[in-house]
């Protein structure tokens, strides 16, 4: 059940960015919008996922994004992406995990435990560093298809969507915590 419900919340956030995000996106950057998003929701979900599942949650977000890629990624996109989404799809699957293990070995568990409080500057922070990781993974992987000129613009882009998305889903929750305790009295 915790793999389906990463998966459709992989999948609703995809869902949100491409029908939501790319539109507009793809006026302003048309050369960047194939392979980065200004505001990446599934990164949110990837590190919140995570954070709660530690490496459980990693097929969740395998399920999610390969739906998502196969079902909802733009006809005009699809056939570029397509030799390397696998490989794009394992990356982001596995990103989050391998930020939460590098700020784990230097001294900090931030993984959800009854011990631990939710510390959202510290999620950020992981994020920053799995966006780092999978913006730097995957322009090496769209290498060839990325013209010399943007590659560094479309890593920049990688970053600040998946931290936008990362804040907007936080943002998401919180209010939707917050709702839930109000709902609760």
């Amino acid at each position: 059940m915790m793999h389906a419900n990463i998966a459709v919340a992989y999948f609703v956030c995809y869902a949100l960015t491409v029908f939501l995000v790319t539109p507009g996106q793809s006026i302003f950057l048309p050369e960047i919008t194939a392979f980065a998003s200004l505001v990446y929701l599934p990164h949110g979900v990837r590190i919140l996922a995570t954070w709660a599942y530690g490496w459980k949650a990693i097929p969740g977000l395998i399920a999610g994004s390969v739906a998502a890629t196969l079902l909802l990624t733009p006809v005009t996109y699809a056939d570029l992406l397509r030799p390397k989404a696998l490989e794009a799809i394992l990356l982001g699957s596995v990103v989050a995990f391998i930020a939460f293990e590098l700020v784990r070995l230097s001294g900090r568990d931030l993984y959800w435990g009854p011990s631990n409080r939710v510390n959202w500057r510290s999620l950020v922070l992981v994020g920053a560093v799995a966006s780092v990781a999978n913006s730097v993974g995957s322009t090496f992987l769209y290498s060839g298809l990325i013209s010399a000129d943007y590659q560094l613009y479309v890593m920049l882009i990688y970053v600040a969507g998946d931290l936008i998305g990362l804040m907007a889903c936080m943002l998401g929750l919180m209010l939707a915590f917050r709702w839930a305790r109000i709902s609760a009295r």
